[in-house]
C-alpha cells in the first residue's frame, strides 16, 4: 500500500520538475506510479476521431514514480516522510515523521 493517496498535496523530488508541487490526480499502485497535477508533462501527438474532434498535439500528466515524490507538509511548508499511528480508539492514521501531526483527512 503506497503512503501517497489521490488528492494529496505532494513534492517532486527528482527529475525534471524537481521542487515543483502539485495535487495527486490518480495513483496507478501497479505500477508505483502516480500522476500529479501540472507535473511531468508531456506532449502527444493526436489524431483527429470520426466524432469531429480536432487532432494535434496535446500536452498532458504523465505518471510519475512514487520514490521521487514526498508529502508536503504545509505546516512546515517543507516535503515529508510519512508513518503510520493508531488513535486510541483504534483507528489507523498517516502522520507526519517530522512533528508527528496528523494528515487532514480527504
Amino acid at each position: 500500500m503506497s503512503k501517497i493517496r489521490k488528492d494529496d498535496e505532494v513534492v517532486v523530488l527528482a527529475g525534471k520538475d524537481k521542487g515543483k508541487h502539485g495535487k495527486v490526480l490518480r495513483v496507478l499502485p501497479d505500477e508505483n506510479r502516480a500522476i500529479v497535477e501540472k507535473v511531468n508533462i508531456v506532449k502527444r501527438h493526436k489524431r483527429p476521431d470520426r466524432m469531429g474532434n480536432a487532432g494535434g498535439i496535446v500536452e498532458k500528466e504523465a505518471p510519475i514514480h512514487v520514490s521521487n515524490l514526498a508529502i508536503y507538509n504545509s505546516g512546515t511548508g517543507k516535503a515529508d516522510r510519512i508513518g503510520y499511528k493508531f488513535l486510541a480508539d483504534g483507528q489507523k492514521v498517516r502522520v507526519y515523521k517530522s512533528n508527528g501531526e496528523v494528515l487532514p483527512k480527504r
